[in-house]
């Protein structure tokens, strides 16, 4: 058996890991940990999960001179996070071990002040940004003439076209030495250009890290947040994350969430440092149930025990795909992932199935009894994790407990507490209403013959009120501008449900309690000089519909809402930003609640 001592670890990093819990090396670990020693120009690719940090760690705190006070290795990350991490997992070994190495994390946001006041204590591993080490060295602050390691993590990123002049103007500063370049999944183009500075030799472990689900669902687009609200209430979700793309707004996601009473925190590369390090600290404290995030900014992350991974919407390329089913199954655990997919992206899902040779398979929602079911055995885990200690109250009631179920055979006291547990779940779900799942062709389930929901017709859910508004997907209207333009219209927190884009004019669902206050709140604003015209849907829905066939703007004579002589038709209402070419912006995006003038 391979061991981290055969490897050529020195005993203090192996006493280190062992009280971490690590007392065998992953495939990576062994392939790449030995040629580390020897010094040679590596490409380690590996799943998301393996190990791939350690494999790299390991052999750079061994082989600092404790001697030489100055940097001597560096590791670029493409995120604050992800720097930050692998700081902490070097500190945390070097303490362990009792090396006499200085870790300092050097990252852009943070204030150069401090970093400045850090680097006067000499630290020997580096590890950050190449843009904020280029800066400290040009500064004169950072030496880096003693360097001869260095490590590219996820460097299919670093040696992308954001920031390969960085790291190319920085490995032209350092003398020659060793380079580790890491990835999960590294694109073709990355590895050629790694090819051409540092001539390594690749080494590719393929073995996957853990037991994963691939498996999905098609809905309604407009449905997709529901079905994330539903699963994470129906399975049993600890920690998961959900990744969004350009389709969603990741905040809007998360707000929704939140208001079904569902923790969640957002993870966006724009954020200031502090606002992602909350995120990070609510999901691995177990404040926050799902995190929701970008691909960009999860990559290289290691939050652990990350159950569920959910893709709210299908990335534009595999690797990505591959790179969010990493965050789970994960040393050897257990982990799903799930894609909730809109029809158009079915042939998306096809093609990464194709090219990572996975299988994705369909699935309808489960049932209340196999939820039950699923949430019984999770609770049989969680009984077995827990610890037992001593409570003076607990231990008093003990006996008489005994007593009292003494007449009944384990065999048969487990059927019944199982039993309760079970009935009383059984319940809860039997009383939620079904998610509605459309078929391969984007036809919701359950509408006879197939015919596509009429969003003009439509009739709101119970307890909501369905308005019209006269801005539509010509005018840039979004579901996310929709709601940021209620919200600063509206006072107070309104609860929205279906949003119903059309091309000149859109419907949307509020609280039954709250829709006069929003007819009459929003009719008060404009937006880039045009009024803005609220109104109970089914006063204008059905005449409106065959105007918006027609192209017309006027109403009928009955709308509360007639009086509009002299106005312009829908097509003269252009957004002030398309008509000067920018086809890409919406007059909502700088919208601040400008109250109608004189009107």
């Amino acid at each position: 058996m391979t061991t981290f001592t055969s490897l050529g670890v020195s005993e203090g990093l192996v006493a280190a890991l062992a009280a971490r819990g690590i007392k065998e090396p992953t495939a990576i670990q062994e392939t790449l940990i030995p040629a580390a020693y020897a010094g040679e120009n590596l490409i380690g690719e590996a799943p998301t999960g393996t190990g791939k940090t350690l494999a790299y760690l390991l052999p750079l705190l061994d082989r600092m001179d404790p001697k030489v006070r100055t940097a001597q290795a560096l590791v670029l990350a493409p995120t604050h996070e992800l720097a930050v991490q692998i700081a902490g997992v070097a500190r945390a070994l070097a303490a362990g071990a009792a090396l006499p190495c200085g870790v300092q994390a050097l990252i852009g946001g943070a204030s150069i002040k401090r970093q400045i006041e850090s680097l006067k204590k000499k630290p020997q591993l580096i590890i950050g940004s190449a843009a904020r080490i280029l800066e400290l060295h040009r500064m004169g602050k950072l030496k880096l003439s003693e360097v001869r390691m260095c490590v590219l993590d996820e460097f299919d990123r670093l040696l992308g076209k954001q920031l390969v002049s960085d790291v190319r103007a920085l490995m032209r500063l350092l003398p020659e030495g060793q380079t580790l370049l890491l990835s999960a999944t590294a694109s073709k183009g990355a590895v050629r250009t790694a090819e051409e500075l540092f001539a390594p030799r690749h080494i590719r472990v393929t073995e996957p890290c853990g037991i994963r689900e691939n498996y999905y669902h098609i809905t309604a687009f407009r449905d997709k947040i529901k079905a994330v609200q539903k699963l994470t209430r129906r399975l049993p979700i600890m920690r998961g994350l959900v990744f969004v793309g350009r389709s969603f707004d990741a905040a809007n996601a998360a707000s929704k969430l939140r208001y079904e009473g569902i923790a969640a925190a957002v993870l966006l590369g724009k954020e200031r440092r502090e606002q992602r390090r909350a995120a990070l600290d609510a999901v691995r404290t177990g404040r926050a149930r799902l995190l929701i995030a970008t691909d960009l900014a999860a990559r290289g992350l290691d939050i652990e025990d990350v159950d569920y991974v959910i893709n709210l919407d299908l990335p534009d390329d595999v690797r990505s795909y591959r790179h969010r089913a990493g965050r789970t199954a994960r040393a050897g655990k257990m982990g799903i992932s799930i894609a909730i997919c809109h029809s158009r992206e079915r042939g998306r899902l096809r093609d990464i199935e194709r090219i990572s040779h996975a299988t994705i398979e369909r699935r309808t929602l489960p049932t209340g009894a196999e939820i039950c079911g699923k949430q019984l055995f999770h609770l049989a885990e969680r009984i077995e994790r827990v610890e037992l200690t001593e409570d003076a109250t607990l231990e008093a009631l003990l006996p008489e407990l005994a007593r009292k179920l003494e007449w009944i055979d384990h065999e048969e006291l487990l059927k019944r507490v199982m039993l309760l547990e079970f009935r009383r779940m059984l319940d809860y779900y039997e009383q939620e209403e079904t998610i509605e799942e459309a078929d391969e062709r984007g036809r919701l389930q359950g509408d006879g013959e197939g015919k596509k929901r009429d969003k003009r017709n439509a009739v709101a859910e119970e307890g909501m009120k369905r308005l019209f508004i006269n801005f539509g997907k010509l005018d840039k209207m979004y579901p996310n501008k929709l709601i940021e333009l209620i919200n600063k219209c509206v006072p107070g927190r309104v609860k929205i449900g279906k949003i119903d884009l059309m091309p000149r004019f859109s419907f949307f669902e509020v609280d039954e309690h709250e829709a006069s206050e929003v007819v009459t709140s929003m009719s008060s604003y404009e937006v880039d000089g045009r009024r803005i015209v609220v109104d109970y849907a089914d006063a204008v829905g059905a005449s409106e519909g065959k105007r918006e066939r027609r192209g017309k703007r006027t109403y009928s004579d009955d709308s509360p809402r007639a009086s509009r002589k002299g106005k312009k038709h829908r097509e003269d209402y252009s957004p002030r930003s398309s008509r000067k070419g920018d086809s890409h912006s919406s007059p909502f995006d700088k919208y601040k609640g400008k109250k109608k003038s004189g009107r």
